[in-house]
């Protein structure tokens, strides 16, 4: 009976070596794909910087724009523009089953260019969509146009325009585009707690829903940065208090608000990164520039995301046990 259960108790031992060799190989397969990925788009953009002139970080903001408010997720092509028909074709009516030659596109004037020399004018091929927008974009600045002008006409949208010019900043800024890791906001080493607080009812200001979480810490905790991202807003909120706005380029606007204070030289336009001490736990808000001490120090911790439309938020409780563990 001993060496049976002795011999149950290694082969369990072995099978549980297994899968998690098996687990951690695949993780770091997937990790590898992630990272070419990011590589391949980079060197699209470049090339494609080389024959239209356009920074590749700007052609990266755009098609991570497009990434944002599309969710694309085609595993035939590594960007996500996508160049409405209309505005590819011009007045050549459409034919998804048939291929287009750059020339007879041109002729109905549509914007739609070859961008690997195969004479066709593509909207799914990278090559001629990344070529096509940054030929868009070349000639629209050669017509005295701004980056902005050209991308707010281009989407209808202001808003577009300065989605993509925070991008750009941040990707030129670290020179890639694989800018996805995260820290929980809060170092470890120190104490605090926290639940889902998701749409609990609000006292004051009216008939409100909690749009975050609440993680309780001790006056002056230092507050980090969950992520890689650019200082979009900060100041006195009567709500938030002393709080402050940084947009990532998934498109996401962590909110962190009620905070003691702002560590020295953080302002507005400022790139950060994962762990970047921000500022620093208070109890600030609820009243005019000033007030404090109306409820127990803590972070309020809210996430956003734009979808081409409008902003909305979502409950971020999920993502921060997610941080907190790894």
């Amino acid at each position: 009976m001993i060496h049976s259960s002795l011999f149950k108790l290694l082969i369990t031992s072995i099978l549980i070596s297994i899968i998690i060799t098996t687990y951690n190989y695949e993780n770091l397969k997937a990790e590898e794909n992630e990272i070419s990925i990011h590589e391949e788009r980079v060197q699209l953009y470049k090339k494609s910087e080389a024959i239209t002139n356009v920074p590749w970080y700007i052609l990266a903001a755009v098609d991570q724009y497009e990434r944002n408010i599309s969710n694309v997720d085609d595993e035939e092509r590594i960007t996500g523009i996508q160049v409405p028909e209309d505005k590819w074709y011009g007045f050549l009516e459409f034919d998804s089953e048939k291929k287009h030659l750059e020339s007879t596109v041109q002729m109905f004037e549509g914007i739609g260019k070859d961008g690997n020399g195969n004479g066709y004018a593509d909207s799914n091929n990278d090559q001629d969509a990344l070529f096509t927008v940054g030929m868009y974009i070349y000639e629209e600045l050669g017509n005295g146009k701004t980056y902005d002008e050209i991308f707010e006409m281009f989407y209808g949208r202001e808003k577009a325009a300065s989605l993509i010019n925070q991008y750009a900043q941040i990707f030129k800024h670290f020179n890639t585009t694989d800018l996805h890791e995260r820290v929980f906001p809060i170092p470890k080493y120190h104490n605090y707690s926290y639940r889902s607080t998701w749409g609990a009812g609000r006292g004051y200001g009216g008939r409100r829903i909690h749009e975050g979480t609440d993680i309780f810490a001790s006056y002056g905790t230092p507050v980090r940065s969950v992520s890689y991202g650019i200082v979009e807003i900060k100041g006195w909120n009567r709500y938030g208090g002393w709080r402050l706005g940084i947009r990532d380029t998934q498109n996401i606007y962590h909110y962190y608000a009620h905070l003691n204070g702002f560590e020295d030289g953080i302002e507005e336009g400022m790139i950060v990164e994962p762990g970047d001490v921000i500022g620093y736990v208070g109890a600030s808000g609820y009243g005019p520039v000033g007030t404090s001490g109306k409820f127990p120090p803590h972070l309020h911790y809210g996430m956003y995301r734009d979808n081409g439309k409008y902003e909305w938020a979502f409950d971020p409780y999920q993502s921060l046990r997610r941080w907190e563990r790894y």
